[in-house]
Formats: C-alpha cells, structure tokens, sequence
C-alpha cells in the first residue's frame, strides 16, 4: 500500500518537474550562459503567476495570459539588467534589488492580497496540475536551440563565454546581458504562470536553489551524453524532474516537509562538488601515475 502512494504521487511529481524544467532552463541561460548570478528569479516566477492569474479571472484567453506571463516577466528582467549594466550595481545585487520590488509589484498586481486561487474546475487552464496534455518541452526547447543558433543568439553565448573577447569583436556586451536576462525571466514568468492553480506571493522563494539543482543534476548525471546545446537543454529539464521525484520518494519516506528547502540545499551542495570531486580525483590519480612513471 505505501508503495502504491507512491507511485500514484509520482505522475504528480513528473508534471512538475516538466513545468519547471522550463525554470530551470530560465536559470542555465543567466548561470551557464551568461555567467551571471541572477537572483532575480524568486520574485519573476511570482510575477509570472500573478499576472496570468489576474487576467485568467478577468475572463481573458488562457493562452494571452501565459504570452502576458512571458512578457511581463522579460520586463523584470530588463529592469535588472539595467540596474547591471547602465547604472553599473553588481548582478547578483541587481537581481536582489529587483527581486525586493517585485514583492510589492506582486501585491499590487494581485489588488493587494497575498494569493490568489485560480481553479481548474471554473476556468479554462491550459495548463493545471491535473492537466499537462497541452504542454511539451519540445516547443520551447526548439525555439531557444533556434535562437541561440542565430548570429545573435551566438554573440550572446560569446558574451558569457569571454566577455571581454565579446567586446573586442564589436560585440554590445551589455545589450547582450540585458536581452539575456529579459528571456531567462520570461521563461520563470511562464512557468509560474496557471499550472499551481494558485498566484501567491511567496510562492517564488528558493526558485533560484530549485532551478540551480535541475541544471547541476542534469549536468552531472548527463553532461557526458549529453554534448551540444538543444541536448544540454534537455538535460537540464530532466533534471528538473528528477529533483521533483526525489523530492516525492523524501516525503514518501516520511522526512516532515520542513526539511525540504534544507534537503534541496544539501542536493545541490553535494552536485556541486562532484565536479571538484572528481578533480581531485584525476589529479591525485596523475600525480601518482607520475610517481610511479618516474619511480
């Protein structure tokens, strides 16, 4: 029977890893592409909720709902790319600042209330967590493998590889970061847009670590296989899934849901320094390769 809970919880489970793969997706383009920490995250994914949310009760279309999501999203991304890079504040201060006023942005969208319900049975989602029919990874994937393929999409890529480099080649590097950001929180806005059935204003607190986890977890356990960009892509989204199923296997086991930012701090800690790990493994390994050779 215990075990049948789970497997009935693992769906449940899989779903949201897919809808927030999109997330973390939103996160390998600021962390691994760009090079910049943005923290930005734990209040776009809130904005993103409660701008579908607001519209969705108002009696608008669900599909212009998640379109506005993405666009107000690429709005808070812009507003910390221009703290980053016209008025020169660092990026991960930036991403805190705007992060700070987004919380009261997010009151206001939502007429100052701290969550808003936003149920299945009243109103055509068209996404839910009883209902992912309509929604694939494919499509975003593809788009953002097409983009990032462009001479644009290129010089952005050039940017978080060797900024300077980037610059020398006529590159507009801060241009580059602000459109960079703008669509790495579009794509946070759109997940936290209609899938919880709920807008809350809190609900984006520790996105950053969750989508952090997914692009380790998926570097880690796939970085070997996985080699070319729409692959990496894939690998961070399955990441998110496997985060969300361990995080069901933990509750299944019965560890209080207190504990759970503590456990996603752990995972992402110890998938961290596997690389490190293995590191220091290589290099003790030559060292007394060479010890031996010389020996």
């Amino acid at each position: 029977m215990e075990i049948m809970k789970l497997l009935n919880a693992l769906p449940g489970a899989v779903s949201q890893g897919v809808i927030w793969g999109i997330m973390a997706i939103g996160v390998y383009i600021t962390y691994r592409i760009l090079d910049v920490a943005d923290l930005t995250v734990d209040g776009s994914i809130a904005t993103g909720g409660a701008v579908a949310a607001m519209l969705i009760i108002s009696g608008c279309n669900a599909w212009v709902a998640l379109v506005a999501a993405f666009v107000v999203g690429m709005l808070t991304g812009l507003v910390t790319g221009v703290f980053h890079t016209w008025m020169g504040i660092p990026a991960i201060l930036s991403g805190i600042l705007t992060q700070l006023a987004l919380y009261s942005i997010n009151l206001g969208i939502m007429s100052n209330k701290a969550n808003t319900a936003v149920n299945a049975n009243k109103y055509d989602l068209l996404v839910s967590l009883r209902n992912v029919r309509n929604f694939s990874l494919d499509n975003p994937i593809l788009l953002l493998y097409w983009f990032f393929g462009t001479e644009y999409g290129c010089a952005l890529r050039a940017t978080g590889a060797n900024v300077n480099m980037a610059r020398a080649q006529g590159i507009n590097t801060g241009r580059a970061k602000v459109v960079g950001l703008m669509l790495s929180n579009g794509l946070v806005a759109l997940s936290g847009a209609q899938y919880q059935g709920y807008a809350d204003v809190s609900m984006g607190r520790g996105a950053i670590v969750i989508g952090l986890a997914a692009v380790i977890i998926g570097e880690v356990l796939f970085g070997k296989i996985f080699r070319n960009f729409a692959t990496k892509l894939i690998a961070v989204s399955i990441g998110a899934i496997i985060y969300y199923i361990v995080m069901q296997v933990v509750l299944w086991l019965g560890l209080p849901t207190n504990y759970l930012k503590l456990l996603t701090a752990l995972v992402v800690a110890m998938f961290l320094a596997v690389p490190h790990w293995k590191s220091q493994l290589f290099t003790a390994r030559s060292a007394r390769k060479g010890e031996k050779q010389n020996a």
